[in-house]
């Protein structure tokens, strides 16, 4: 498989062993000039081992194919996503295979693994392949590993892996001047602790006959002259607002600003054992979300949301409070009237516009393939619902399905990541001809024949602007942003295209700093980066030993019901805490239907559903670890009830108090008084 000329000039540096970045447009064979390297690397390195990073499940196949070709069947390769089967643990596959490719997540947990056939050190590795490596920044699982790389570099522990990343677009890092722009540049460059950015210089003109960028429309609509509905909705809103008595609240419905509003409001009301106040909020934000949803698509897809809460609150509550009476009825009272309006009220004008491009893309010859780009993953499923019922569209050859991310929600169902490779494959194939995806499609979807993408109402950044257009990988392509004239959405958009030109200044002038000053730059920026590091690591302990775990009361966030003690909990595979108090079962019900999770665990499989007995609130989940059943806390599911007050925690690792990790033996057989251990 022979290299373009611009690819021969990006990838020079690697083959002497120096880590890069490579920052190549989509479409222009990054992940080939990656698996050359990795090729090269495992010819010429001594017991050389290679892996390779992805922070989508669906990219481990695709790079698979690449790298397969690439390597010829000379070396062992294996696929590695956490997903699909059991398997040995991934130290034993580091050591029996040449390469892995697999989502950063399942490295970082072998890194930290205690187990001897899961764990593995980052040494073992002779040469790192990160993709998309643009994500290499803060707290995500990609800066966490090389923040890991970091420190064997400043211990000086030999021998450190070859870093090669890979990417279509640095970002600015929110900054909006060429200075700000720079310095995220430069600090990408040293978490990842590159030598050079490396992109084509002399190789530019034949780079611009291989990377065709598709032509880009802004199709942009009225808002509606008349909205029965949403003004319904608003009404339904005031009434809520009068029961709270907080004039001083702000009315903006349906807006990003809104809805945080009612989420702080229902925290704040949480610490301060306001349990109707938390309820009217947290009502509040699920008409609020119907709002976002009947400005998204239709109204009756934001009255289909809506009424799959108060049903879920029905069947679920045991509605002890008078909060929850009464905005149950009040929903009931007025929900003829809203499938009324939902019915017969105006069309939604964004909807028009995009059945007008559908209908124009999908109705001339020739087999196009398009993408659809929404926000969540309740707009996807909506927009779905619109193209197979839209009888205008009934006409035009669309075979549409949904691409969308395998984690968990409450209000639809999710894909498992075997519908996702399903559905690529089959898009792939042409069995399928338009996708309407969430982020999860923005990143590495290598589809040759897609010549339509449309950015449906989106607010997002410069890099998920790069990322969706470089789907359009078919000549004469076409990108369509579809918003409100005037619009936030299209506002960003144009500033989105502006930082695209700032990050392009930005990465020229790092290109071009001296050799000598770049480089101590780096160091320096290393440095202070572990230097947070570490007062952030003393930080976290110093809040976990604020109190002993046996001062802090565990009680219900929905009733406020004791329930149990910070004492009562252990840690298991240091992420999911369980409840090992054999008294805390006079706490909770489980539902009979154990919880879908798209995995395969080494030591335990989901139960049911684990709620409050008194009220009905879920807490969790039942884990059944060799073969004990333990309840699986939330952490938002339990206010902490300290000596210094109530605390409201948003992850289990910010809690004031430690938690120890489980003890199979001594914390799983206390309620098995006859068994005899000796």
């Amino acid at each position: 498989m022979e290299l373009r000329s611009y690819q021969w000039e990006v990838i020079m540096p690697a083959l002497e062993g120096k880590n890069i970045i490579i920052w190549l447009p989509t479409g222009a064979g990054k992940t080939r000039a990656a698996a050359y390297v990795a090729k090269r690397h495992l010819e010429t390195v001594d017991k050389a081992k290679v892996v390779v990073l992805v922070n989508r499940v669906h990219l481990v196949t695709q790079h698979y194919e690449e790298f397969r070709r690439m390597l010829d069947g000379r070396w062992a390769i294996r696929t590695l996503s956490g997903d699909m089967e059991s398997r040995p643990g991934f130290g034993h596959e580091a050591q029996r295979n040449d390469l892995l490719i697999c989502t950063a997540e399942l490295l970082q947990m072998a890194l930290t693994s205690r187990e001897e056939e899961e764990h593995v050190e980052l040494n073992a590795f002779s040469l790192l392949v990160v993709d998309e490596c643009h994500h290499t920044h803060k707290d995500t699982v990609y800066n966490i590993i090389l923040s890991r790389y970091l420190e064997h570099k400043f211990q000086r522990t030999q021998p450190l892996p070859q870093v090669l990343g890979l990417t279509a677009s640095l970002g600015t890092g929110r900054a909006t001047t060429l200075d700000g722009a720079i310095e995220h540049i430069l600090q990408l460059c040293a978490n990842l602790d590159t030598w050079r950015i490396m992109s084509p210089q002399t190789s530019r003109p034949q780079l611009q006959e291989h990377s065709c960028q598709p032509c880009k429309q802004y199709n942009l609509c009225q808002r509606r002259s008349q909205d029965p509905f949403g003004d319904m909705l608003k009404k339904l809103m005031e009434q809520i607002h009068d029961n709270l008595e907080m004039p001083e609240l702000k009315q903006d419905f349906g807006t990003q600003t809104y809805e945080q509003q009612v989420v702080e409001l229902s925290q704040t009301a949480a610490e301060a054992g306001h349990l109707q106040r938390r309820i009217y909020a947290l009502h509040l934000r699920r008409y609020n979300d119907a709002l976002l949803i009947h400005d998204t698509v239709r109204a009756v897809d934001a009255l289909a949301a809506l009424q799959s809460f108060y049903d879920c609150e029905r069947a679920t509550k045991t509605q002890i409070l008078h909060a929850e009476r009464w905005l149950l009825a009040l929903f009931d009272v007025h929900k003829n009237e809203l499938t009324r309006l939902a019915a017969h009220g105006p069309e939604n004008p964004k909807l028009e516009t995009l059945e007008q491009i559908l209908q124009e893309q999908f109705g001339s010859p020739g087999n196009p393939r398009g993408i659809i780009f929404t926000c969540t993953r309740q707009s996807a499923h909506s927009l779905l619902l619109w193209l197979q019922q839209q009888p205008n569209l009934q006409t035009v050859d669309i075979r549409p399905q949904l691409l969308i991310g395998a984690g968990n929600s409450s209000q639809n169902a999710r894909m498992t990541q075997r519908d996702q490779q399903d559905v690529i494959h089959k898009f792939r194939d042409g069995n399928l001809n338009l996708l309407v995806a969430t982020s999860v499609a923005e990143e590495g979807l290598d589809i040759p024949q897609c010549n339509v993408i449309v950015r449906y109402g989106l607010l997002t950044n410069e890099i998920s602007m790069v990322q969706a257009r470089g789907r359009a990988r078919a000549n004469q392509s076409v990108y369509s942003f579809v918003a409100i004239q005037g619009s936030r959405e299209v506002r960003r958009e144009l500033v989105n295209e502006a930082l695209e030109a700032l990050m392009e200044r930005a990465v020229a002038a790092v290109q071009e700093m001296d050799q000598t000053e770049y480089e101590a730059k780096i160091r320096d920026l290393q440095r202070a980066a572990m230097v947070r590091r570490a007062i952030k690591a003393a930080q976290q302990e110093s809040q976990r030993q604020q109190f002993l775990a046996e001062q802090v009361q565990l009680l219900c966030i929905n009733c406020m019901v004791a329930v149990g003690h910070g004492s009562d909990l252990r840690k298991v595979e240091g992420a999911h805490h369980v409840n090992v108090n054999p008294n805390f079962s006079i706490y909770y019900n489980v539902s009979k239907k154990p919880v879908v999770i798209d995995r395969v665990f080494k030591d335990w499989m989901p139960g049911g559903v684990v709620s409050c007995k008194n009220c009905g609130e879920p807490w969790g989940l039942q884990m059944i670890y060799k073969s004990v059943k333990l309840p699986a806390l939330k952490v938002r599911t339990m206010l902490l009830e300290t000596p210094r007050g109530r605390i409201l925690a948003k992850k289990w690792s910010r809690v004031p108090f430690p938690v120890p990790d489980l003890d199979y033996v001594q914390d799983c057989t206390r309620d098995l008084s006859d068994l005899s251990l000796d």
